[in-house]
């Protein structure tokens, strides 16, 4: 560990600050504030764990998980998938090209591409889970965690890395991407994921039955005479 980023401990490798510059240029300030934010409570919440760098996980490995886990909200990480799989893969190639392992690749993608799916992430290695904690610590999504920061810590991570509205921001890009987007790119926002969900309020679409998506023209028909047992 070293003080590289206004006094607040990040890991100090090489790697680990090139992962910082590429993600501070090509970032929202606000998005970028956040991924900084979410390794600093995501350690944290490993430590309430009693889970220790360098013995029970790799920090370098969790920081680039963090601090690169909303790069799928930038122009460069705009993909046709919704944004932690696009940035998932974003993550990927800018460590691969960098002559990262392919297995310790694997962990940064997966940390990435699962941070939106609570249940599944904290069910995983440290670094992938302290990935999803840190940043639902951020955001205030409740738990044991966020009530567990102390007004002197939060005082000293906001001077330095300031909110500048963090959750709306996030969610205006979210939203801005699945529908600004070049064409239409359906994949940007599925049925029933975060990101569908943010679309379907901002925009007051519906969502189709689990009956209508089963009609759909497939050949199978499985409603088709249906009567439920007991009706």
């Amino acid at each position: 560990m070293t003080d590289t980023y206004g006094g607040l401990p990040f890991p100090g490798t090489d790697l680990a600050l090139e992962a910082l510059r590429f993600a501070r240029d090509a970032e929202d300030p606000a998005i970028f504030n956040h991924s900084m934010r979410t390794y600093l409570y995501g350690r944290l919440a490993g430590e309430r764990r009693g889970l220790l760098p360098g013995r029970d996980y790799d920090d370098e490995l969790l920081f680039l998980g963090c601090v690169l886990h909303d790069i799928g909200l930038t122009p460069e990480g705009d993909g046709d998938r919704s944004f932690d799989l696009d940035g998932a893969d974003l993550a990927a190639r800018f460590l691969t090209e960098r002559g990262v392992e392919p297995e310790r690749v694997e962990v940064v993608w997966d940390a990435i591409a699962l941070h939106l799916h609570h249940e599944v992430a904290v069910r995983k290695r440290p670094e992938i889970a302290l990935v999803t904690i840190g940043a639902g610590t951020d955001l205030d999504l409740g738990g044991e965690d966020a009530s567990a920061l102390t007004a002197d810590l939060v005082g000293r991570v906001h001077a330095v890395l300031p909110r500048l509205h963090a959750a709306a921001v996030l969610h205006d890009t979210i939203v801005g991407q699945a529908l600004t987007g070049p064409g239409t790119r359906p994949g940007k926002a599925p049925l029933f994921s975060l990101p569908g969900e943010l679309v379907r309020r901002a925009t007051g679409m519906a969502w189709p039955t689990w009956e209508e998506l089963m009609s759909r023209p497939s050949g199978w028909h499985d409603y088709d005479g249906y009567r439920p047992a007991g009706r």
